[in-house]
């Protein structure tokens, strides 16, 4: 894609992340946080048309797997399942005989998917087998009453869905350099996530903004992770650099090497006393992550005072590369000014009590964290709300979040994908 930009990260004071990912340092509007109409125009142009992740293939192992995905921005049930050849493949949750929803349960094993309105059977690759009565149905053809396919395709364990009848791009065009860029990392533990999930009164752009920057972490973190993220030499948290491709973007956010937990902090010295994880309680070790921690792409510097990563896939996607391991932040609106956001930490199977401990002790750290977070959210949207503002002022280590309005704004506006991905 030719609007593909990389930031070598350790830039110069004086270079502006802002130009280089092609904007300028100007005033980004708040109405798209705050206007139904402009809502609706990414209901149908920013997630009607692109390419959404929805799980990772470790979560369907066995032919007959399934699970069942709402996209409720799009009013859409969504069916994944792995079939019979190892396929997987996705069906709009719908039954071709009166509409009803064919799938229930949340996830399951079948070799067959039966509506229970009256139990018209599917095989887990959308064909139709099964019609009680089927002879009173006159000119029923079987072959064309299967599950509506939904477009589906698998990259790096990560599945992915577009619900345009007939995508305009396929999934490595849609990544484009991103693709590229993050090809080839270890995903660790992927068969193991903690899913925590929760439903927000805010935009679902607020929710994404807020694991956006570490500009705010001295403030609302100063008594969790506040001194983790910024020292002496870094007050104000600002990132290592940023890398834009397209609409996607990675940055890495720095930490304090030379951080350690108070005297009072017992549980947290007792958790760093157990493992190697340089500034932060992880749930890996570096042993254990050695491989993953080598690709390019994780602590792109290979910085001793790097933390983690935030690598944002278009439109509502985080993957966070951290020392112990990977994590996933989806942003799902479900309304103007509400959003269902879900986080799942990968981590290994706690085989002793030291592991688990250490699974407890970062579990823990995070849930602080994401609670500092997600209580503020509600607060920025009634500010938005107010009309007190129209415009936010960001600084460079915000980049991040004009760089998400930008693209969110110029998918809403492009009549085609390929104008809004030129």
């Amino acid at each position: 894609m030719g609007n593909d930009q990389k930031i070598s990260l350790h830039a110069p004071a004086n270079e502006s992340y802002t130009r280089k990912a092609g904007l300028l340092p100007e005033p980004v509007s708040l109405e798209s946080y705050r206007s139904q109409a402009f809502y609706e125009l990414e209901r149908d142009r920013v997630f009607g048309r692109s390419w959404l992740t929805l799980a990772r293939e470790e979560e369907l192992p066995e032919p007959g797997d399934y699970l069942v995905r709402d996209i409720e921005v799009l009013g859409a049930s969504v069916i994944v399942a792995r079939g019979r050849d190892g396929t997987i493949r996705s069906f709009h949750n719908v039954c071709s005989h009166r509409a009803n929803q064919v799938a229930w349960e949340r996830s399951g094993n079948a070799t067959r998917l039966v509506c229970r309105y009256h139990n018209w059977t599917y095989r887990t690759d959308g064909r139709l087998i099964g019609v009680p009565d089927e002879a009173s149905f006159e000119r029923l053809d079987k072959a064309k009453c299967g599950l509506t396919p939904i477009a589906t395709e698998v990259w790096e364990g990560f599945i992915f869905v577009n619900l345009e009848r007939n995508p305009s791009v396929r999934l490595e065009e849609f990544l484009g350099g991103m693709g590229d860029y993050l090809k080839g990392i270890q995903y660790k533990y992927a068969d193991n996530p903690i899913t925590i999930e929760a439903h927000l009164d805010c935009n679902w752009k607020v929710a994404c903004d807020a694991f956006s920057e570490a500009y705010h972490i001295p403030a609302i973190h100063a008594n969790t992770i506040g001194k983790t993220f910024s020292s002496q030499d870094n007050k104000f948290a600002h990132i290592l650099g940023a890398n834009f491709f397209g609409p996607h973007r990675s940055a890495a956010l720095y930490g304090n090497p030379d951080y350690i937990p108070g005297e009072e902090a017992h549980v947290e010295r007792l958790a760093y006393s157990a493992i190697d994880s340089a500034n932060v309680v992880a749930a890996g070790s570096r042993e254990e992550m050695a491989d993953y921690l080598a690709h390019p792409a994780v602590n792109h510097p290979k910085a001793r005072e790097w933390v983690h990563d935030v690598h944002a896939i278009f439109p509502n996607l985080h993957i966070d590369t951290g020392q112990g391991g990977f994590y996933t932040h989806h942003f799902w609106p479900t309304s103007v000014n509400t959003t269902r956001y879900e986080v799942r930490f990968y981590m290994a199977h706690a085989l002793d009590a030291r592991a688990r401990f250490q699974q407890e002790a970062y579990l823990a750290r995070v849930m602080e964290v994401l609670l500092e977070d997600l209580s503020n959210v509600k607060r920025t949207q009634r500010g938005i709300d107010s009309g007190g503002k129209d415009y936010m002022v960001l600084q460079e280590n915000e980049v991040m979040i004009r760089h998400s309005v930008h693209h969110v704004e110029r998918w809403a506006r492009a009549q085609t994908v390929q104008e809004a991905l030129a």
